[in-house]
């Protein structure tokens, strides 16, 4: 292995595909979420300006879908906890799901782009509040005092991520990227692997996924099999022999 480790910072950027095999339906698959629900009438600010309760009914729903009793964290999550505890180095995950499973399994340095459970948001005064409440048209914000305008604290269609500062940084300085269960079709992070090509061109890229994605050919390394299989393994390799 080639890399100072003690300076080597590994990115971890996780989708949809690692929280599968822990019960959470994907967004994308064939019997995915939206087969089933219309995007465009559920999570896009449009939507929430156009039906603040239809949105808000769509989360009701979903409140379960997350944190359900049977949602446990998977080998998955726990491989990615094990490598930010016995990495010499950094290690970041940087996470499109807003599902907890990373923080279940022991990860600590976890970054939630596309928000996440267990929070709202208000949009009068930009509040965010630890909550599993169950919101209405009619909720009123304990911050403000606005009605009605508490919302899930996650990132609708055609909003900006959030964090995108600290998670380009990272990108900047990581010697290893690896992409785990995502489909890369949604940006910005289908472009994150481009982004480090460009700009740390000597970091290694690895794609560990069900299947190949849209971006597979910008990856020096492809892996492919259920995440409970490929991302121990992988583990298991970087911290015996790194990636070189």
């Amino acid at each position: 292995m080639h890399q100072d480790v003690g300076q080597a910072c590994i990115v971890v950027l996780t989708g949809a595909g690692i929280s599968k095999e822990s019960g959470i339906d994907t967004f994308r698959d064939e019997d995915g979420l939206w087969t089933r629900y219309d995007l465009e009438e559920v999570a896009t600010i449009e939507a929430w300006h156009r039906n603040k309760q239809k949105v808000l009914d769509f989360y009701n729903e979903g409140l379960t879908w997350f944190s359900g009793a049977n949602i446990r964290p998977n080998a998955a999550h726990a491989a990615l906890a094990r490598l930010e505890r016995e990495w010499p180095g950094e290690v970041l995950i940087v996470t499109q799901n807003i599902d907890l499973l990373h923080e279940g399994a022991g990860s600590r340095n976890v970054l939630h782009m596309h928000g996440q459970s267990g929070k709202i948001r208000c949009m009068a005064c930009d509040t965010v509040i630890d909550s599993d409440m169950r919101l209405d048209t009619q909720t009123l914000c304990v911050h403000c005092g606005a009605r009605g305008q508490l919302r899930p604290h996650v990132v609708w269609f055609g909003e900006m991520p959030l964090r995108m500062d600290e998670i380009y940084a990272a990108l900047d300085r990581c010697t290893l990227f690896l992409s785990v269960g995502t489909s890369g079709m949604v940006y910005p992070a289908a472009g994150f692997v481009q982004h480090v090509r460009r700009h740390v061109p000597r970091a290694h890229t690895a794609e560990l996924n069900l299947e190949p994605s849209d971006g597979h050919s910008l990856f020096r390394e492809r892996i492919y099999g259920p995440a409970t299989e490929v991302v121990p393994a992988y583990v298991e390799k970087v911290l015996k022999i790194g990636w070189r």
